[in-house]
């Protein structure tokens, strides 16, 4: 091993890059299946309304130049097709240059997703997506060696994430310092999985001992990359084996997945590796480039470790419009109660006492207290997942919920797409309305004598019933509702 290079580390590479297509080919097609009814033309916050009130600067990417809803989904389909040629192994057969500008493809088209996606688009994991994917571009190919900055650019990108998380929640929350969060955090979390229900359930001396271990994992193991193998591999190790319980024990996207992908390259593969390739020495113009970039990204970390440093530590944040170098963390704070929004349609034309109310499913967020919830994790359900933040504020559906009930009154096909069962077949219903539930998971007893997971009460209105093109605010309907 040269100072620029990594000779031992070729298997780690590939297993990195092979994982990271993986990703980026789940993050397309959920793109191109989802945008026309979130952000078309048409769509509940259309692109198009956005360009015309936001800067290049601000936001800087493919659409900026054209629109079109047939061009977006042919920008999500492109990269879904790079992606597979990643996944494939394509950059393994083209030159350096080519294979770095292959890699960099999609990291133009996604981060051209993600200007314009607004809050169907603002999670940290499109963040860590975006910048997982541009250091991926400096890794090479066989051509050469992997560039050992690039792999500590990876282990840096890993402490943020890991280490970032854990104090969010140590700063957050008391229930984080008690080791009493996941007495709820299994049932209240965004997208429980259908293994949720079990874990919920866990005794409470085993919740105990999942907090403590997370702390450990979060807070002290992050250090433990920065140190020289084989410790650096097995803190690694741990940090993949806690995502995994997390990808069991609940739908978080991606993001889980993706973290488990940029780990594996901290692991040092060479004693399954068996004798590394013949690899010819780095071209000098590759090794100025990484140089460069590797200035970059340290000159640009010093936001996300002023944040890291801040009392007022901010959650999944990016400090510059490319979202090269960002912060991350979750669930500084946990919900100690669940609320569903439930939607419900009448194809009464007059509403009374005695209306038949039917409910719209949605795929995995909780509905029908007798229905497992479902696997979608990786895939990410971009609705469901607002549709949680809607149940804990109206303030965060005030954009888009209106314009998603109109579409519904409309029979939007795009719309009714995104759900997972439609009550009205025939056409659409005369009026919507929208409630808040109390979810909890039921114990073992009750499933037994009921069949039901869940167990819902009626809290109060989220929206009272409307008809026609334009419902109300739901924001405003339920501060009448409270007031």
């Amino acid at each position: 091993m040269d100072w620029f290079t990594a000779d031992g580390y070729w298997l780690g590479r590939l297993v990195f890059q092979r994982g990271l297509a993986a990703v980026y080919l789940v993050a397309f097609v959920a793109a191109a299946l989802q945008f026309r009814a979130l952000i078309g033309s048409r769509g509940m916050l259309p692109v198009p309304d956005l360009l015309r009130h936001t800067s290049w600067r601000a936001a800087p990417g493919l659409f900026r130049l054209h629109y079109s809803d047939r061009f977006f989904g042919l920008v999500a389909w492109t990269g879904a097709a790079v992606s597979l040629a990643l996944l494939a192994g394509a950059d393994a057969h083209v030159p350096l240059g080519a294979a770095m500008a292959l890699w960099a493809l999609p990291w133009v088209l996604y981060l051209s997703i993600v200007q314009v996606g607004q809050v169907w688009w603002g999670f940290g994991w499109e963040s860590l997506l975006l910048e997982t994917g541009f250091l991926a571009v400096f890794l090479g190919n066989g051509d050469t060696a992997a560039p050992v900055l690039v792999l500590w650019l990876l282990r840096w990108l890993l402490f943020r994430v890991e280490f970032g998380a854990g104090l969010i929640k140590i700063r957050g929350d008391e229930c984080w310092r008690r080791l009493t969060c996941l007495d709820f955090h299994h049932e209240t979390q965004p997208m429980p999985g259908p293994l949720s229900w079990f874990f919920h359930h866990l005794p409470r001396p085993a919740h105990r001992v999942e907090t403590a271990a997370n702390h450990v994992t979060q807070l002290v193991v992050p250090f433990l990359l920065l140190t020289p193998q084989p410790v650096a591999s097995a803190a690694a190790g741990l940090m993949v084996v806690t995502q995994l319980w997390l990808i069991l024990s609940g739908n978080f996207a991606w993001l889980n997945w993706l973290t488990v992908v940029i780990a594996l390259s901290v692991i040092d593969w060479s004693p399954l590796a068996g004798p590394p390739p013949d690899q010819p020495g780095s071209p000098l113009w590759f090794e100025v480039v990484v140089l460069v970039v590797t200035v970059l990204v340290l000159v640009l970390s010093r936001h996300p470790v002023r944040n890291l440093l801040s009392r007022r530590q901010a959650m999944n944040r990016s400090f510059d419009p490319l979202h090269l170098v960002n912060t991350y963390g979750a669930f500084g704070s946990i919900s100690r109660m669940r609320l569903e929004v439930v939607v419900e349609g009448t194809a009464d034309e007059v509403v009374h006492d005695g209306t038949r109310w039917l409910e719209y499913g949605f795929r995995g967020k909780p509905g029908d207290p007798r229905r497992l919830p479902r696997q979608f994790a990786p895939y990410h359900l971009r609705l469901d997942w607002m549709m949680w933040f809607a149940a804990l504020s109206p303030a965060y559906a005030r954009s888009w919920f209106g314009p998603f009930v109109e579409r519904l009154l409309r029979d939007d096909r795009d719309t009714l797409r995104l759900l997972g069962h439609n009550p009205f077949p025939g056409g659409p219903p005369s009026h919507i309305r929208a409630r808040v539930f109390h979810y909890r998971f039921t114990d073992p007893a009750e499933l037994r004598a009921t069949g039901r997971w869940w167990e819902r009460t009626y809290v109060r209105d989220f929206m009272r019933p409307v008809a026609g093109p334009v419902p109300l605010r739901p924001g405003r309907e339920a501060a009448d509702d409270q007031g």
